[in-house]
């Protein structure tokens, strides 16, 4: 699995002129919500972590977020150094007549374990909120719901967005370089044409959101964009769960 990789100096500079910042406290998810992704993205077991590869993506995430203005909470950093010390720790050599130590693992581990079975349980009781929610006549505002089948829909997060947007960047030539000088729109005027977007087709996939050939500028104020109407919850994103495809219905 590629980690994902730092904005290059043009995109750094940019975003740091542009002084734009977005707060996901309480909006998006947190550092063990950043773990359970890089589990699953490395289709690794939970009780067997590669804890040198899970730690350098881990500060990869947090490294491409501060180069995007995005501020996280402090238990972030708590989650990053628990995670290098286990690597520290499990880098250093046993000696024959030491008594075997419990995996380092386990630190982490036994919480991220409780932290799955809570997160379980309470989307449980919030499934359980909607029971009946369709029983009755469907209301005009739920028609967008039938662009694609409910439930071969999952929520989704900022790692999940964060992924989809470094394959966007991926697929830019390395030769396109940010223009300091030149006239880029801002994240509001980017809001406000997605608002009219969503005002004329109520949910959209991700692809649809970007030109046929988009530039980096491009991508990183739609980027920010998106995340400021999750924020407001003017937007929310889902997953098909068989193709990837990415949607936001406008709410």
């Amino acid at each position: 699995m590629q980690n994902v990789e730092p904005l290059n100096a043009y995109q750094s500079n940019a975003m740091e002129e542009n002084s734009y910042r977005v707060k996901v406290t309480d909006i998006f998810e947190g550092p063990m919500d950043l773990l359970v992704h890089l589990i699953k993205k490395n289709e690794v077991d939970i009780y067997d972590i590669p804890i040198a590869l899970v730690t350098e993506q881990f500060l990869a995430y947090l490294e491409w977020m501060k180069s995007m203005n995005i501020d996280f909470a402090g238990d972030f950093l708590v989650m990053a150094s628990t995670l290098t010390q286990i690597k520290s720790r499990m880098l250093l050599p046993t000696a024959e007549n030491e008594i075997e130590e419990e995996d380092p693992r386990m630190e982490i581990v036994r919480p991220l374990t409780e932290y799955l079975q809570l997160k379980s349980a309470a989307e449980e009781l919030a499934r359980r909120d909607l029971l009946g929610e369709n029983t009755f006549i469907r209301q005009p505002g739920d028609a967008l719901q039938l662009v694609d089948r409910e439930d071969d829909l999952m929520k989704i997060g900022l790692f999940e967005l964060i992924d989809a947007f470094q394959q966007i960047l991926k697929n830019i030539s390395p030769d396109d370089r940010l223009d300091l000088t030149a006239d880029r729109i801002s994240v509001n005027d980017r809001i406000s044409e997605l608002v009219d977007i969503f005002e004329r087709k109520k949910s959209v996939t991700f692809d649809e959101l970007f030109s046929d050939s988009p530039d980096k500028s491009e991508v990183i104020v739609t980027f920010l964009a998106i995340l400021e109407m999750v924020k407001l919850y003017l937007v929310r994103l889902a997953q098909h769960s068989q193709t990837g495809v990415i949607r936001l219905f406008y709410q």
